[in-house]
């Protein structure tokens, strides 16, 4: 009976244990096929990540080895990086069975290493399938990878030393959209004719900075931003531009351009285009057959002599024209030189010959910049037609008092800025515009401020007279009293012998420093409350001739600039004299 009971027992326990064994089974199918439903992500998760030291690997693929100093090509680097940026390094090449095994690279930023050509093998990237972004620039490259990959979308090879680009480097590539190659040492014979064969897409080229005579051909169709400053064009081939139909942007500045180098048509086809550099070239005149689309246009820094009555009437969306720096003499523009161009709001005309304001400025001018010519007066007409100017420069020039008109200004409403400084005024003008905000009239021979002439610009907030002969007694009475806005009022540089009366309440900063003052009596700064500073350098004060008084209630006041007055000096002197003598 024992035997039996014992072997029951054996039994029982075999089939008890077989249970469990075949639940605990049955719970790690069911684990299993949660795993595999989860595509087994929880063990990615937990699975230690390789990456090399000091650099920052996520578990997406991202590897930043960005200024380590590295001088070698990280070997150990995960096989599902997807973006490795190594920029700021030193390295100098890199070995292709270590860049071909991250098939799933997608950008690789080597720019700012010390990469040649020689540490490139020629179809180092083409295996890359995936590649799209690849950065080189900052590196020592003398010749352009010969074989990039058809995923390529940006490239970036700028400031190297290249002089050769081959027909496989950009061509074959239907997803390029930029090619980055400035600051190189590109001549005409570097690039291939057919240099985007089947790159139909790019859309930025930027060439600036090399050794280009002429502009390259076959340019790709879709370009919309195209650079080609500071080389050596001297020419534009006709029909380099014709099938650009979307440029909108063409950079052809600091080149060696004439007008003789382009025809009537080489811009012509350019419907889109908005904005034109053709500044720093040989350009005598405006070309001809420029796009009625345009909104800037850089004519500066030429040799222009003249404009004539339809080379800029056409261009019906001119926002900014910019003239300066040329050869322009008011009887070379025609007086209908700008007619019809109702959005040009922005004129710079300065640095040129004119002896006078031209005739027939655009009329919707907001700001003319008229600095650094010859003209000696302003008649009456000259701003009739100018009602929207608001900012007006007429700084270094030749203008007279007696050659300005009374009602030289009368339509300028809302004009707000007038410079009139460097020039040979010997009196405050008369007409100036009540709505003036900034005046401007430094550096002339003012030595009077006639009666009225400041009278009703209650907007004028800064007053600029510094360098001229004013004297308090050449001043009308009550000049300040109107100027009820003016925060900032310049003196600096004239014969005042104290403080000027009755400033205006609003005034915060005044200069008087390198007039003939000798004295601040206590009832100087009474009408001034708000004043922030205050600079009396180089006059003639002594510490007897200011009174402590005068600066009582000026609880704004940040800045006291009494220095480098004689008197102050001798007394500081004596006093240090002292001290060393009762030592």
């Amino acid at each position: 009976m024992r035997l039996c009971r014992v072997t029951f027992l054996f039994t029982l326990l075999l089939i008890f244990s077989h249970g469990v064994r075949a639940q605990d089974d049955e719970e790690e199918e069911e684990e299993e096929e949660e795993m595999d439903e989860d595509d087994l992500s929880a063990l990615v998760t937990s699975a230690p990540l390789e990456c090399p030291k000091d650099c920052t690997c996520t578990q997406e693929g991202v590897v930043n080895c960005a200024g380590v100093d590295l001088k070698e090509f990280p070997a150990e680097l995960p096989e599902n990086t997807n973006h490795l940026s190594l920029q700021n390094n030193r390295i100098e090449e890199i070995p292709a069975e270590d860049l071909i095994r991250l098939y799933q690279l997608e950008t690789l930023n080597l720019q700012n290493n010390r990469l040649t050509s020689r540490g490139l093998p020629d179809d180092l990237f083409e295996q890359l399938e995936n590649l799209g972004y690849l950065y080189l620039a900052n590196n020592k490259l003398t010749l352009a990878p010969r074989f990039l990959p058809n995923s390529l979308i940006s490239a970036d090879f700028a400031a190297n030393f290249i002089t050769k680009i081959y027909m496989m480097t950009f061509g074959h590539k239907p997803n390029l959209r930029s090619v980055y190659l400035h600051n190189n040492k590109l001549s005409d014979a570097s690039l291939p004719d057919n240099m985007f064969n089947r790159s139909d897409n790019v859309e930025i080229l930027i060439l600036s900075s090399n050794f280009l005579r002429q502009v390259p051909k076959n340019l790709p169709p879709a370009l919309y931003k195209l650079h080609l400053k500071n080389n050596r064009l001297e020419k534009i081939p006709s029909g380099a531009f014709s099938h650009l139909m979307g440029l909108r942007e063409l950079y052809l500045q600091n080149n060696f351009l004439s007008n003789e180098g382009m025809d009537n048509e080489t811009f012509v086809n350019l419907n889109r285009l908005e904005y034109l550099d053709l500044s720093s070239n040989n350009l005598t005149h405006i070309p001809s057959g420029l796009p009625r689309n345009i909104v800037i246009l850089h004519l500066e820094k030429n040799s222009i002599r003249s404009i004539s009555n339809n080379v800029l009437t056409q261009i019906r969306n001119l926002e900014y024209l910019l003239l300066h720096n040329n050869k322009l003499k008011a009887r070379g523009i025609h007086q209908s030189a700008f007619l019809g161009l109702k959005k040009l709001h922005t004129l710079h005309i300065y640095n040129n010959l004119l002896e006078k304001v031209p005739a027939g400025l655009p009329r919707r001018v907001k700001t003319l910049m008229l600095l650094h010519n010859q003209i000696t007066g302003i008649s009456k007409d000259d701003f009739a037609t100018t009602y929207l100017l608001e900012d007006l420069n007429l700084r270094y020039n030749k203008i007279l008092s007696s050659a300005v008109h009374k009602d030289a200004f009368r339509k300028l409403r809302l004009l707000k800025n007038l410079e009139l400084s460097g020039n040979f005024l010997r009196s405050v003008p008369h007409g100036l515009p009540k709505n003036l905000e900034i005046l401007r009239l430094n550096d002339n021979e003012i030595s009077s401020i006639p009666q009225d002439t400041l009278a009703g610009m209650s907007k004028l907030k800064e007053l600029y007279l510094k360098n001229n002969k004013l004297k308090i007694s050449s001043i009308y009475t009550g000049a300040w009293v109107e100027l009820s806005s003016l925060q900032l009022l310049d003196l600096s540089g004239n014969l005042l012998s104290y403080v000027p009366p009755d400033l205006p309440e609003s005034l915060e900063y005044l200069y008087l420093q390198s007039n003939k003052i000798s004295m601040v009596p206590d009832s100087a700064f009474q009408s001034t409350p708000n004043l922030k500073g205050i600079f009396l350098r180089f006059n003639t004060l002594t510490p007897e001739s200011v009174m402590e008084s005068a600066f009582q209630g000026l609880e704004k006041l940040q800045v006291l600039d009494i220095e480098n007055n004689l008197a102050f000096k001798v007394t500081k002197k004596k006093k240090e004299e002292e001290t060393d003598n009762d030592d």
